[in-house]
């Protein structure tokens, strides 16, 4: 498995969303790999490399991008601010060289889809960026509006604020210092509507509050028709014209940044995911993999995590718990060891940690299932110990095991390594080589199972009673409420229909078998 994240136009368009990039003309695979990102230069030879992103810095006229598709056919796309001016000439030129063109908002700089793009296509770094943009952006709000400013989240989070914050009044600097808006800040903007008012408008909102606290002009930072947060400035009176025009400018180029933020996360995420998945399948990049994750590489266990809860009906939002149930899992590890790793593989989130037995580490997904319930309804398994790193592909498969054990019982928030279900795993992997084979119940069972379908009869039920209680007829009754002598003959019944004999262990395990295996 290669350890790089692999970036198509696709990608690139669903991360971005519609406000910084759209589709002029489609043309070509839009899964096509992207390989890098261009800036035309009218005085350079123009020779971008194949699944290349082609930044037209200045040209606008549909004949300069008819002669740059002519020039560039083996570039992915051909990015152009917009409004993008497309003739006949365009699409046929877009459809023989099977690039496709972009176009770019007017809000955005190149420079700023530059770094974006190459956020995206990153490869190789896990590091996180810092943050000193979004508070230099801050501090540029305040100088153009001459007032204290904070950069929050949706759930009011504050992402970034300026300086000047002492200017402003108490709510503002206690929203500072927490990096998030008190709540009876946030129940008193809800209660009067302020919020439901922000939201839906695309200019400022000024805002007269009560008491010693400052007024507030804020503008929610969109993506589209997603709202990504909101910037709040502390003011004494409304905004001149130039003013708001100038908060409505940064509004966008904040919006650039969190979505360049957010991109570069999903990039970061999936690469861990990717370096994880390798280390997990073993084989010749299995060591590479470990390396750039910075894990151990002896004495490790697998553990699987799932959550159980009901699944939203929502897919983003399905996918948001998930994400957040792995992170939770990621923290718990690696808070234990630092050289412990995690990441959402499909719908399973699996941890590598290092350990020197099976029950430290399941103690370990017994303390993480605590931690997080009850916010999340889940399971751990945890697979057998791998002494080195070509033994985790192996620990891997013991902890889905040991996982699939844990949902067919039904059971939730509990921890169980493959030693303790191995033998209902064994089981559930021979009803899967049945099933496989489209094999089908044979023998005494057959003959029971037709029987009770033909009659509606309850023989396998009685049976399945009596080999769970040993043999005790007053224990298999009870349990299915006849009376003993009733049962009695019922077993008498059954032995002559199945034409086997019911002292015979043989016929007793096979029955049982064929029972766990075909169900009843």
């Amino acid at each position: 498995m290669s350890t790089r994240p692999r970036a198509s136009l696709r990608r690139i368009l669903e991360d971005l969303g519609s406000t910084v990039l759209n589709v002029a003309v489609a043309a070509g695979d839009p899964d096509t790999e992207v390989t890098g990102v261009h800036i035309y230069d009218p005085l350079d030879d123009l020779a971008p490399p194949a699944g290349s992103l082609l930044l037209a810095v200045g040209v606008e006229s549909a004949s300069r991008i008819h002669e740059l598709l002519a020039l560039t056919p083996s570039a992915a796309g051909l990015v152009v601010k917009q409004p993008v001016d497309v003739d006949d000439g365009v699409r046929q030129a877009a459809a023989s060289t099977g690039t496709t063109v972009l176009g770019l908002t007017r809000a955005a700089s190149w420079s700023q889809v530059s770094a974006l793009l190459r956020t995206l296509l990153a490869e190789g770094e896990l590091e996180e960026e810092p943050q000193d943009d979004l508070f230099s952006l801050a501090n540029a709000v305040c100088a153009l509006l001459d007032a204290p400013v904070t950069i929050e989240d949706r759930s009011a989070r504050v992402l970034a604020f300026s300086t000047r914050q002492e200017e402003a009044d108490a709510g503002r600097i206690a929203t500072v210092l927490g990096r998030q808006v008190p709540e009876e800040y946030q129940r008193m903007l809800f209660e009067r509507g302020l919020f439901k008012q922000l939201y839906q408008s695309r200019e400022p909102i000024y805002m007269e509050l009560d008491g010693d606290s400052m007024n507030r002009v804020a503008i929610a930072v969109r993506s589209g028709d997603e709202i990504l947060g909101s910037i709040w400035a502390a003011v004494h009176e409304p905004l001149s014209e130039q003013r708001q025009r100038a908060l409505t400018d940064a509004a966008k180029i904040v919006a650039l940044r969190l979505l360049r933020e957010r991109a570069g996360a999903d990039t970061q995420r999936r690469l861990r995911a990717d370096l994880l998945s390798t280390v997990l399948a073993g084989g010749q990049g299995a060591a590479e993999a470990a390396g750039r994750l910075g894990l151990a590489t002896e004495r490790l266990c697998v553990l699987a995590a799932q959550l159980t809860q009901p699944q939203e009906a929502d897919l983003a939002k399905r996918e948001s718990d998930r994400q957040r149930f792995c992170d939770a899992l990621a923290l718990h590890v690696g808070s234990i060891h630092p050289k412990a790793a995690a990441a959402l593989v499909g719908t399973v989130a699996y941890a590598i940690l290092p350990s020197h037995s099976d029950e430290r580490a399941v103690k370990v997904a017994e303390s993480f299932l605590s931690s997080v319930a009850p916010r999340y309804e889940a399971n751990v398994g945890v697979g057998r110990l791998a002494h080195h790193l070509a033994e985790v592909a192996r620990s891997r498969v013991d902890a889905d095991r040991a996982l699939r054990v844990l949902q067919t019982r039904g059971t939730s928030g509990q921890a169980a390594d493959y030693s303790a279900v191995h033998v209902e795993s064994l089981l559930l992997q021979v009803a899967d080589a049945a099933a496989a084979e489209e094999q089908t119940p044979t023998g005494p069972y057959q003959r029971l199972l037709a029987y009770d379908a033909e009659h509606g009869s309850q023989l396998l039920a009685t049976l399945r009673a009596y080999l769970d209680a040993f043999g005790d007829v007053n224990v298999a009754s009870a349990q299915v409420m006849v009376h003993a002598n009733t049962f009695r003959y019922r077993l008498k019944r059954l032995a002559e229909i199945g034409e086997f004999d019911l002292h015979d262990p043989e016929a007793r395990f096979a029955l049982l078998l064929q029972m766990r295996i075909f169900g009843l």
